[in-house]
């Protein structure tokens, strides 16, 4: 798959996407990244800690965080975007489920839409993406808590998620999928996905893992957003295995390192 200048080869290796959140309230790092300044340092730090894909966001979706209007998440997400695009020969991610967004920011230059509601929350995003011709994060989420049958009622919902792209025209080829750790599941649930990873291969695309930080593993060793590095390249280990294309961090090096461990020792012969 190419992102933006980019060849992906998603079978064979584990990229890592750098997450950028330009928010005042996102649940790990909130308000480091509110100026432009600030976020151009963090996006030359990740580079230069070999990040492959810069993830853009701009308005939190941790649990009760402040709903922002369209325009608000624009201001955010479109001057970071547009330097990044000048300075560096990066792809860019722009994290947004909603239509207005995704088109203005692939105006500016960004190369995929993450939307963390896979085409089931704004109608007209799913056109938005098919005419865009860039490519598509689909991830699983639900307005309802998937408390039973966890593996099989997030397939049930990505399937469903995935013939809204057909019907749309959005290239296949262009479709990566996320499990959607952390929304709509409880802690149980969550640790039920990460153990059942490759049942998503099913669906022939590449996968995405997104669980840096994330309160199912602050809820099973009891620790705070900030000290929950070890049990997030535990979950990068557990992407490599399973052979996921991307998984999308708060710390690069860290999780660069921990993907070229664990493919070593996934690839050896013997």
């Amino acid at each position: 798959m190419k992102i933006g200048n980019k060849e992906f080869d998603f079978g064979t290796h584990t990229y890592v996407m750098g997450i950028l959140n330009v928010t005042p309230d996102s649940f790990s790092d909130g308000g480091k990244y509110t100026t432009l300044d600030s976020a151009l340092i963090q996006v030359e730090r990740m580079l230069y800690e070999g990040m492959d894909i810069l993830d853009i966001g701009g308005m939190s979706t941790r649990p009760g965080h402040e709903f922002v209007s369209e325009e608000e998440e624009i201001r955010r997400v479109i001057p970071v975007i547009s330097e990044v695009k000048k300075r560096y020969d990066v792809p860019i991610s722009v994290d947004t489920y909603r239509s207005k967004v995704a088109r203005a920011s692939v105006c500016v230059g960004a190369d995929l839409i993450n939307d963390i509601w896979g085409l089931r929350d704004d109608p007209a995003m799913a056109r938005t993406v098919a005419e865009s011709g860039v490519c598509y994060c689909l991830m699983h989420n639900n307005t309802q808590m998937i408390t039973e049958n966890v593996v099989e009622g997030v397939i049930a919902d990505l399937e469903e998620s995935i013939r809204i792209a057909d019907a749309a025209g959005i290239d296949r080829n262009k479709i990566i999928l996320d499990p959607g750790i952390g929304f709509a599941k409880n802690t149980e649930g969550n640790l039920v996905l990460l153990k059942n990873l490759d049942a998503f291969h099913r669906f022939g695309l590449p996968l995405l893992l997104g669980c840096s930080r994330k309160s199912v593993i602050g809820n099973t060793l009891e620790l705070p957003a900030d000290d929950r590095l070890e049990g997030t390249l535990v979950t990068t280990t557990l992407a490599v295995m399973a052979r996921y294309g991307i998984v999308r961090v708060h710390d690069v090096k860290e999780n660069k390192r921990t993907v070229a461990m664990a493919e070593a020792i996934r690839d050896v012969k013997g």
